[in-house]
């Protein structure tokens, strides 16, 4: 093969912005109006960064694992559009934006509670969350698959 414009490549590139980096566009409102956030770490890989050029501007994210099993999750949406951001293992953890709990920053127009994450609603800009991650699939409520479920 002389190429590098194969199935393969891209297939990997999807997995590497869709599910480690989490940047996926709203399937009801295609077009990165609408942006969600949602990364996986997972074990081997302690931070990530990528971007992504929409006809609105870059949708940036990044996380990083700190000390102490601290997460650091950093993310942009662009001018004109707003998104959700899903915090991995945050639980009822303390989750903080810029040093500030969630319920004080007035860019935050909605909080939820999904299993062991959180997911909040945001406007456009910048933000950056900290907060105590749940590392194990136990403590995050994940279950693993037995041999009767389809994996």
């Amino acid at each position: 093969m002389n190429s590098f414009n194969h199935y393969a490549y891209g297939a990997i590139g999807e997995w590497l912005y869709r599910y480690v980096a989490g940047i996926r566009s709203d399937e009801h409102q295609p077009g990165f109006h609408v942006v969600h956030i949602e990364p996986q770490p997972g074990p081997g890989l302690d931070w990530v960064e990528a971007s992504m050029e929409t006809m609105y501007g870059q949708v940036t994210s990044s996380w990083h694992r700190l000390a102490d099993n601290e997460m650091e999750i950093r993310v942009h949406f662009p001018a004109n559009t707003k998104g959700t951001v899903r915090l991995p293992g945050a639980g009822t953890q303390i989750v903080l934006e810029h040093g500030e709990p969630l319920d004080q920053v007035s860019e935050v127009q909605g909080i939820r509670s999904i299993k062991n994450d959180v997911q909040i609603t945001l406007g456009s800009g910048s933000y950056q969350f900290t907060y105590k991650y749940s590392t194990t699939k136990k403590e995050r409520n994940v279950q693993e698959p037995t041999l009767t479920e389809s994996v």
